[in-house]
């Protein structure tokens, strides 16, 4: 299976050594799936591809821009991916795509109240998604959905984030990090500590690591929705 991954931003050169850059990332959470292909577009750089039919399904990473931010780049991604709603691809959005899907489609997406979410956050998820009921995953984000768009389903919440997970059509939105390494995360929320995160946040996320995560199961979820939504 062809998975085009729409590179959305670049890890900042002091973190590569930490786990490498967004593409290595996502290599690895689907390392076990030998049957992806995944094929790089940097999009953030303007390489937005033309044809929703070049690959059999689509990926996004996260970014440090707000899909509110007047990028040509984002209105380019957004256009894409109104047209890989209308063609009925699969499309998989992380963070910052999980957003970008919501906002294309008539959504809209606003700073959380909460402030920002970080470390390991388990997210409630409804009786019909196969996750035994709930994950846990890594986040780093202030911004949030706060509309859905028409016929989209909320899928997961929690009290920080209310659509943490979404559906709509053949999308699928996830609002954590399951690329993100435990060390990674730490080492965004120890840059962020008081210039953009409160100390006490950061205190709580990187507690929260102790915790673990569910990102395997959540990988072999996502490639079994590609799988099962590919026309």
């Amino acid at each position: 299976m062809r998975v085009g991954l729409l590179v959305c931003d670049h890890v900042r050169p002091e973190f590569l050594g930490v786990s490498g850059d967004y593409d290595q990332m996502f290599h690895r959470l689907l390392a076990a799936h030998d049957d992806v292909d995944l094929v790089t577009y940097d999009v953030v750089n303007g390489e937005v591809p033309f044809d929703p039919r070049e690959c059999d399904a689509w990926l996004t990473t996260g970014s440090r821009y707000s899909v509110n931010d007047d990028e040509q780049w984002i209105r380019d991604l957004e256009q894409f991916v109104r047209d890989v709603y209308d063609a009925d691809i699969p499309f998989v959005g992380i963070c910052f795509g999980h957003q970008l899907i919501a906002k294309a489609l008539g959504g809209s997406v606003v700073k959380s109240e909460h402030g920002w979410g970080v470390g390991v956050q388990g997210v409630e998820v409804r009786e019909d998604v196969p996750l035994d009921g709930h994950y846990r995953v890594l986040t780093s984000h202030q911004d949030q959905i706060e509309t859905l768009p028409p016929d989209a389903e909320t899928l997961g919440w929690n009290d920080h984030c209310p659509v943490s997970l979404m559906g709509v059509g053949s999308m699928l939105g996830i609002q954590g990090h399951p690329e993100f390494s435990l060390a990674y995360s730490a080492a965004l929320m120890e840059a962020r500590r008081g210039a953009l995160i409160p100390e006490e946040v950061v205190d709580a996320g990187l507690a929260s690591l102790e915790t673990g995560t569910d990102s395997e199961r959540l990988a072999d979820w996502i490639v079994r929705f590609l799988e099962r939504a590919r026309p």
